[in-house]
C-alpha cells in the first residue's frame, strides 16, 4: 500500500502560526537564562560573603592584638587559647572557632620582622605554617596573624575563589595580619 504523497504546502501555515504566537516565548527565555543568572548571582554573594568574613577577621584579630600592645594579655598572663577564645569570641558569627589558627610572634625592640614570617603561607595548594605564641615585652614589637580556611560553594559552577585543595574540598584561606609595637612602659 502507498500513501499519498503530502504537500508542504500545509506546513507552512502552521509553521507561520507557530512563530507568531508568543505565549512560551517568556518561559523558554527564562529556562534558557535562569541557570547563568542564578549562577552569577550565587557567586556574588559568595564573593561578598567572603570579603566580609575577611573583613570581620581582619577586625577580629586587630581588636585582639590591641591587648598585646596595651599589655592587657601580659598583665594578664594570657595564655595562647585565651588569647585564641578572645578572638574567637570576636568572630564566631561566621566563623568555626577549632578552625581558626593563631599566633603571636614577638621581636626585640629595633629588630625588623623577618620576611619568612611575613609570607605567604600557601604552598602547592595547601596551608603551611609555624604556629607560635611569644609573649612580647615592653618596647618589642608583636606580629599577630590569623588564619581561617573559608569554604567555597560556586566552585562547582566554574567560578574559583579557592586557593586550597581542589575540586569538592576547595576553600581560600582567609588572613588577617597585626603588628604592633608594644607600649614601653609596661601598663
Amino acid at each position: 500500500m502507498r500513501l499519498p504523497a503530502t504537500s508542504p504546502r500545509p506546513a507552512a501555515p502552521l509553521w507561520r502560526r507557530f512563530r507568531r504566537d508568543g505565549r512560551a516565548s517568556a518561559a523558554i527565555e527564562f529556562a534558557l537564562i535562569a541557570p547563568l543568572f542564578f549562577a552569577m548571582l550565587f557567586a556574588i554573594f559568595e564573593t561578598a560573603l567572603m570579603f566580609f568574613a575577611g573583613q570581620v577577621l581582619e577586625t577580629g584579630t586587630q581588636d585582639s592584638a590591641r591587648l598585646m600592645l596595651t599589655n592587657q594579655a601580659q598583665n594578664s598572663s594570657m595564655t595562647q587559647t585565651q588569647f585564641k577564645q578572645d578572638l574567637c569570641n570576636r568572630v564566631s558569627a561566621l566563623f568555626k572557632c577549632t578552625d581558626i589558627v593563631v599566633t603571636v610572634r614577638s621581636y626585640p625592640a629595633g629588630t625588623l620582622i623577618p620576611a619568612t614570617d611575613l609570607a605567604d603561607p600557601i604552598a602547592n595548594r595547601s596551608f603551611v605554617y609555624n604556629v607560635a605564641y611569644q609573649v612580647p615585652n615592653p618596647g618589642d614589637t608583636v606580629l599577630v596573624r590569623a588564619f581561617y580556611q573559608w569554604p567555597t560553594f560556586v566552585t562547582g559552577l566554574g567560578y574559583d575563589l579557592s586557593n586550597l585543595g581542589s575540586g569538592a574540598d576547595s576553600k581560600r584561606l582567609l588572613a588577617a595580619t597585626a603588628a604592633y609595637r608594644v607600649e614601653p612602659n609596661g601598663s
